[in-house]
């Protein structure tokens, strides 16, 4: 959802159903043997002496030309809000990953410190009313599309921020790295993954009552734009239905305003070629426009975890989450962990069932969720010595194992005891913040 998308079409030539079909089955899932991993981390922006106040557009536009002159390896991206997105390339390994996107972070940690800036990991930010940063066609666009479900859209595009970890879509066959198990495993692990890293329970300085009010507000956007297709044994057949029948955001026109159709689906554009023909780059604009938890883009996205506290809180779960996929040992115990809990779905697509709604609003407090997150992450810890992981990484994960997980506790539990005017150490000592 960065600005990195927002240019007007180039000449186009009208795309039929049977192509697009043909188009999402070959570009949304690629599969061959998972060697890739890649994550996205984004930051709200305010300064840390007095973060209930909001930063300037004028400082942040000063600030983010700064930005722009500072070498780094994974594009850095603006959303909506004026929070800060770090993209990082496809890596061969988790260390690469981490070390890269490490080096970028403190490169951009150094210029906003210059300006009395700083990078906050929060899923959602618990004090301003969402404000829009960027003046761009597109989002002026979603806006106005999201506008119509409600207030959820706007807190989303500039109030939210998350960590989005991408995996490769995995083997063609069957098996415990097979791209059927992984796309099934990636939507029922979401959920203990969602649970764990809950970090958002406030809003306007507020409790809301869910420890992550930014899954919340992706809920409140609809089934249509954030949910996803119903899961079975064909996830290019499902994915390319969901892609055909959900609703197109805008038009994008060359000069004034997109128009922002009502009810239009993309096969419905398709077929009643107004109000122009779409083409191959309404389609590719299409899928950017689709916010399931778990988005194939050729691989697997898994956008249902929240910001996390601290400069190095998201080596949690890109560790995690890599361990659990790539290593066929964690794999397998993470499958059976999670195996009873798609009972709770009822058959409803992520995130508009029940058992993302109570990890969501309960996290960890749930007791089978709790017990499928322990066996996950005892799982998780065991296998990063195999994928190569540092001593430090190893650490990080042990150390949110017993302060968070064994404890039935998530991010957003410290939240709310800071807001009690109490905090709990690693160790359950009582510190004051």
């Amino acid at each position: 959802m960065s600005d990195s998308v927002s240019g007007c079409p180039p000449p186009r030539t009208a795309v039929s159903e049977a192509e697009v079909e043909a188009l999402v089955r070959g570009i949304c899932f690629k599969t061959g043997p998972p060697r890739r991993l890649g994550v996205e981390v984004e930051w709200l922006v305010h300064e840390p002496r007095a973060p209930r106040l909001p930063v300037t557009p004028e400082r942040l536009d000063a600030v983010y030309a700064a930005l722009r002159t500072v070498p780094l390896t994974s594009p850095l991206t603006v959303e909506p809000g004026g929070q800060l997105e770090l993209s990082s390339l496809p890596a061969a390994s988790l260390m690469e990953c981490v070390d890269t996107v490490s080096a970028d972070l403190a490169a951009v940690r150094a210029v906003l410190r210059e300006d009395g800036l700083a990078l906050v990991g929060l899923g959602h930010d618990p004090w301003h009313a969402p404000r829009r940063f960027l003046r761009q066609p597109r989002y002026d666009a979603m806006e106005a599309c999201l506008d119509r479900t409600g207030p959820g859209g706007r807190f989303m595009m500039c109030a939210s921020a998350s960590v989005q970890v991408c995996v490769d879509a995995g083997y063609e066959e069957p098996g415990p790295l097979g791209h059927v198990r992984r796309w099934w495993l990636a939507h029922q692990l979401g959920a203990v993954l969602l649970a764990a890293f809950a970090n958002s329970p406030l809003a306007g300085g507020r409790p809301t009552g869910w420890r992550s009010t930014r899954q919340l507000r992706w809920t409140q956007i609809g089934t249509g734009r954030a949910g996803g297709p119903p899961l079975d044994t064909d996830p290019r057949g499902t994915w390319t239905r969901h892609v055909l029948d959900a609703p197109v955001m805008c038009v994008r026109r060359d000069g004034g305003p997109w128009d922002v159709p009502e009810g239009l689906t993309f096969r419905e554009w398709i077929r009643t070629r107004a109000p122009r023909p779409p083409t191959r780059e309404d389609l590719d604009y299409h899928l950017t426009t689709l916010f399931p938890p778990v988005r194939p883009r050729g691989h697997l996205e898994l956008r249902m975890i929240d910001a996390q506290p601290g400069d190095d809180g998201w080596i949690v779960p890109l560790a995690v989450t890599a361990a659990l996929f790539d290593d066929p040992e964690a794999t397998e115990t993470a499958y059976r962990a999670v195996k009873p809990l798609s009972e709770r779905t009822l058959g409803l697509a992520a995130p508009h069932n029940p058992l993302y709604r109570d990890a969501a609003r309960d996290a960890l407090t749930d007791p089978e969720l709790r017990e499928a997150a322990v066996t996950c992450f005892t799982a998780a810890l065991a296998a990063l010595p195999r994928l190569g992981a540092t001593a430090e990484v190893t650490d990080a994960v042990a150390a949110f194992l017993e302060r968070h997980v064994l404890r039935g506790r998530c991010p957003a539990d410290d939240l709310l005891d800071l807001l009690n005017g109490e905090s709990r150490g690693p160790h359950g000592r009582e510190t004051r913040p």
